[in-house]
């Protein structure tokens, strides 16, 4: 009897044509991997860029285990299982309920499953939505909704191309930004109230140094144990939770 070849995970796009139309209909794609730069492969690559989407080297037969024996032609592309918002939908969303902004700035959260542990504290916690880049960043894939038992249907997702950028723009429209990271003032102790964004790094690196400059304070918590990180998903949390304890009490 034949082998059945393994369907290709939900999350993919492969072969040529199929990324190409992909491309062409504008739909929402995190990042495209190519096995040469050839022939019809420039073409992709030259959209992709255009559409600012990441393009990564790929060799053959990486391509080959993620495709599940489909044909790929030497290019797959990661789409979005669901749909991003932008900066400015999260904004509106407050604005809508008459409260300021709360915002979570994610600087290059990688692991889909903090990615989806973050925005279900996000929901729980009365954040507005959740800000990432479109580099070096998990995407909404499946494994992001499942970790975030079900709060993705609830709390936008904004991917922008500079966190930076977008601090900065925030801070125009007189929102404060703190970053969650060594060496700052015990987040118990600082003022969290009023319009906010919280920046919350990477699981192995923290906040990138250019972000952490950008930012108004840096707010830590303290470590009195052997190890001296918690994962990013529960640093995330603690921090969200006493911007709600600070809203709520006033």
């Amino acid at each position: 009897m034949a082998k059945v070849a393994k369907e290709p995970i939900r999350d993919l796009i492969i072969g040529r044509n199929p990324v190409t139309e992909a491309l062409k209909s504008g739909r929402e794609i995190d990042r495209i991997l190519v096995s040469s730069e050839e022939g019809s492969m420039k073409v992709i690559i030259a959209r992709a860029k255009d559409r600012g989407i990441p393009v990564m080297k790929a060799e053959r037969s990486a391509l080959d285990r993620l495709a599940g024996g489909q044909p790929h032609q030497g290019v797959a592309a990661y789409v979005s299982a669901y749909s991003y918002s932008s900066v400015e939908d999260i904004l509106a969303l407050a604005e809508k309920k008459g409260e300021d902004p709360f915002l979570i700035i994610l600087d290059g959260i990688e692991d889909p499953h903090n990615l989806g542990a973050i925005i279900r504290t996000a929901d729980c916690a009365g954040a507005h939505g959740v800000i990432i880049p479109k580099r070096h960043s998990a995407g909404l894939t499946d494994t992001v909704a499942k970790a975030s038992a079900g709060a993705i249907e609830y709390v936008p997702v904004a991917r922008v191309s500079n966190i930076a950028q977008t601090i900065d723009s925030l801070k125009e429209k007189g929102i404060w930004v703190c970053a969650c990271d060594m060496d700052g003032g015990l987040y118990t102790g600082q003022d969290l109230k009023g319009k906010i964004a919280l920046v919350v790094g990477s699981e192995g690196f923290g906040v990138s140094r250019l972000v952490r400059e950008k930012c108004d304070f840096i707010v830590s918590i303290p470590m009195r144990g052997h190890v001296n990180s918690l994962n990013a998903s529960n640093a995330a949390c603690c921090v969200m939770y006493e911007v709600r304890r600070q809203r709520d009490l006033g």
